[in-house]
């Protein structure tokens, strides 16, 4: 049996990158994806045949999660067609970075709709079906950034600490009716954020990471999938790095 089986996860910024990986990993392992994204039709329909090739129910929504009407009506939706949410993970997410001297308050604005209340909208529309399952599992994506700061980054900063936050409290008021909340820090990964770092010379980044290397999508995924199954059903309230021990 498969560590999914049957199970339905709801995956935020699914479409390229991390979210990408995650929907694909999940749907390996039996899963029913319902994923969303925000620009691209033709990434979001090409994953939902990838996914579906892999035997599971997918679908794809285009969705912000960052405003709250639409994450409420995108919660109901998934349940009306999935019949429920067993797992979510909050993805989604975008860096608009600046010194602060030089950071406006739309671009602070933005960053914390787009990575921190996304999460409290998402979060609050899925635990009612998780609720009444007595079950569930919240995966957060926070940032090793969010653990130790970023000079130029502030703003990135400080939402994925937020989430950090956030996480630890939800698993706290959430774990008598067994369900997890959970957050991972990527580190450097080869995404589309990263891809400018690697442009201006990875060496010098990879002095920062005692591995020597930047991480992969998938091995992100793969704690993902460790948080989202029954393996880590007495893990709650965490937040493990994944950074190739940058952040110890």
């Amino acid at each position: 049996m498969k560590l999914l089986e049957n199970k339905v996860a709801l995956v935020t910024g699914a479409s390229r990158g991390i979210g990408e990986a995650i929907a694909v990993k999940f749907a390996e392992n039996g899963a029913n994806i319902a994923f969303t994204y925000l620009s691209s039709d033709e990434k979001a329909k090409a994953l939902e045949a990838r996914l579906q090739e892999l035997g599971v129910k997918a679908k794809a929504y285009k969705s912000d999660a960052g405003d709250f009407a639409a994450a409420e009506q995108l919660a109901n939706d998934v349940v009306k067609e999935f019949g429920t949410i067993d797992i979510c993970v909050n993805n989604a997410g975008i860096s608009k970075d600046n010194l602060l001297l030089r950071l406006t308050p739309d671009q602070w604005d933005d960053v914390m709709a787009a990575n921190l209340k996304s999460v409290y909208n998402l979060t609050k529309q899925v635990i009612r079906p998780m609720m009444k399952a007595r079950s569930g599992s919240i995966i957060n994506m926070s940032s090793v950034v969010g653990v130790e700061g970023n000079g130029g980054q502030a703003s990135y900063a400080a939402s994925k600490a937020g989430i950090i936050g956030f996480t630890k409290s939800i698993a706290q008021e959430l774990g008598s009716r067994n369900i997890r909340c959970n957050a991972i820090a990527p580190g450097f990964i080869e995404t589309d954020m990263t891809h400018y770092l690697k442009d201006g010379g990875a060496e010098k980044w990879f002095e920062k990471i005692p591995m020597a290397r930047f991480g992969k999508p998938e091995e992100v995924a793969g704690v993902a999938l460790f948080l989202a199954c029954d393996m880590s059903s007495y893990v709650s309230g965490q937040v493990i790095n994944a950074c190739g021990a940058m952040c110890t």
